[in-house]
Protein backbone atom coordinates (compact mmCIF):
# COMPACT_ATOMS: atom_id res chain seq x y z
CA UNK A 1 0.00 0.00 0.00
CA UNK A 2 1.43 3.35 -1.07
CA UNK A 3 1.17 6.57 0.79
CA UNK A 4 -0.08 9.43 -2.08
CA UNK A 5 0.87 12.50 -1.21
CA UNK A 6 -1.68 15.46 -0.50
CA UNK A 7 -2.99 17.48 -3.18
CA UNK A 8 -2.28 21.22 -3.00
CA UNK A 9 -5.80 22.96 -2.88
CA UNK A 10 -6.29 26.14 -4.71
CA UNK A 11 -6.56 28.12 -1.70
CA UNK A 12 -4.31 26.62 0.23
CA UNK A 13 -1.51 27.37 -2.94
CA UNK A 14 -2.64 30.86 -2.91
CA UNK A 15 -1.85 31.14 1.02
CA UNK A 16 1.00 30.44 0.55
CA UNK A 17 1.82 32.80 -1.84
CA UNK A 18 0.78 35.40 0.31
CA UNK A 19 2.53 34.35 3.51
CA UNK A 20 5.83 34.48 1.04
CA UNK A 21 4.90 37.79 -0.24
CA UNK A 22 4.18 39.34 3.68
CA UNK A 23 8.08 36.99 4.14
CA UNK A 24 9.87 39.22 1.49
CA UNK A 25 8.14 42.58 2.13
CA UNK A 26 9.59 42.37 6.01
CA UNK A 27 12.77 40.79 4.61
CA UNK A 28 12.73 44.25 2.35
CA UNK A 29 11.85 46.61 4.69
CA UNK A 30 14.99 45.28 7.10
CA UNK A 31 16.73 46.37 4.36
CA UNK A 32 15.65 49.99 4.08
CA UNK A 33 17.88 52.47 5.94
CA UNK A 34 15.26 54.94 7.22
CA UNK A 35 16.35 58.29 7.73
CA UNK A 36 17.14 60.52 10.93
CA UNK A 37 14.87 63.13 12.57
CA UNK A 38 16.59 66.13 11.38
CA UNK A 39 17.26 64.28 8.04
CA UNK A 40 13.24 64.22 7.05
CA UNK A 41 12.88 67.38 8.48
CA UNK A 42 15.26 68.89 6.24
CA UNK A 43 13.77 67.01 3.26
CA UNK A 44 10.21 68.16 4.47
CA UNK A 45 11.45 71.89 4.58
CA UNK A 46 13.14 71.41 0.89
CA UNK A 47 10.10 69.83 -0.79
CA UNK A 48 8.03 72.56 0.59
CA UNK A 49 9.85 75.65 -0.43
CA UNK A 50 10.47 73.81 -3.75
CA UNK A 51 6.60 73.70 -4.32
CA UNK A 52 6.77 77.03 -2.89
CA UNK A 53 8.84 78.17 -5.54
CA UNK A 54 6.83 76.50 -8.45
CA UNK A 55 3.62 77.60 -7.06
CA UNK A 56 4.53 81.15 -7.56
CA UNK A 57 6.27 81.04 -11.21
CA UNK A 58 2.84 79.22 -12.08
CA UNK A 59 1.02 81.92 -10.49
CA UNK A 60 3.20 84.57 -12.09
CA UNK A 61 3.30 83.16 -15.41
CA UNK A 62 -0.25 82.79 -15.24
CA UNK A 63 -0.77 86.58 -14.12
CA UNK A 64 1.63 87.93 -17.17
CA UNK A 65 -0.28 85.62 -19.89
CA UNK A 66 -4.23 86.68 -18.77
CA UNK A 67 -2.72 90.00 -18.86
CA UNK A 68 -1.41 89.68 -22.25
CA UNK A 69 -4.98 87.47 -23.30
CA UNK A 70 -6.97 90.52 -21.53
CA UNK A 71 -4.96 93.27 -23.73
CA UNK A 72 -5.30 91.29 -26.85
CA UNK A 73 -9.04 90.18 -26.95
CA UNK A 74 -10.40 93.12 -25.88
CA UNK A 75 -9.97 95.50 -28.66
Amino acid sequence: MSVEPKAVTKASAMRGKIVKSFRDIRGELKKVIWPTRKQLINNTITVLVGCLLIGIFIWVGDLIFSKISSLVFTR
